[in-house]
């Protein structure tokens, strides 16, 4: 609230990010959707391309575990990189899994996929998965 209140939209960014990341296993996978929401337009409206990535990244695995794995890794393709790895280690959980389930050679044709999509394609793709998402466990509620 404190970074709302302030309009300091990259701590509240970053916080939104945490947030998604703990929400799903501790408290309402709807709101981890809101924060991972959050982030991503927020990093996105502001032109931070750097940290965009680990909002996807945490986006990859909560899909991952949703049982989402076709968008998941089309998405862990576009935010997987270097610098941000170790940010999210769930991700590379996530990827193992990935690989598991769909093969290799699926798990690579829709990690290229992502890796393909420009930034603005991506982030339009990760809203649509977000919104699927959350309809689907609204109706599980």
């Amino acid at each position: 609230m404190i970074a709302q209140d302030s309009g300091n939209r990259f701590v509240e960014s970053q916080l939104a990010t945490a947030l998604s990341q703990l929400e799903p296993e501790h408290g309402d996978p709807l709101a981890a959707l809101d924060d991972m929401t959050l982030a991503i337009r927020n990093f996105y409206d502001s032109g931070n391309v750097a940290y965009i990535p680990i909002a996807l990244q945490t986006l990859a695995v909560f899909l991952d575990r949703l049982g989402r794995l076709e968008p998941a890794a089309t998405i862990a393709g576009f935010a997987l990189n270097p610098p941000t790895a170790a940010t999210v280690p769930q991700l590379s959980t996530a990827i193992t899994h990935l690989r598991d389930v769909l093969g290799d050679q699926t798990y690579e044709s829709l990690a290229r996929k992502g890796e393909t999509m420009t930034t603005a394609e991506m982030v339009t793709y990760a809203y649509d998965q977000i919104d699927q998402a959350r309809t689907e466990l609204e109706h599980l509620s």
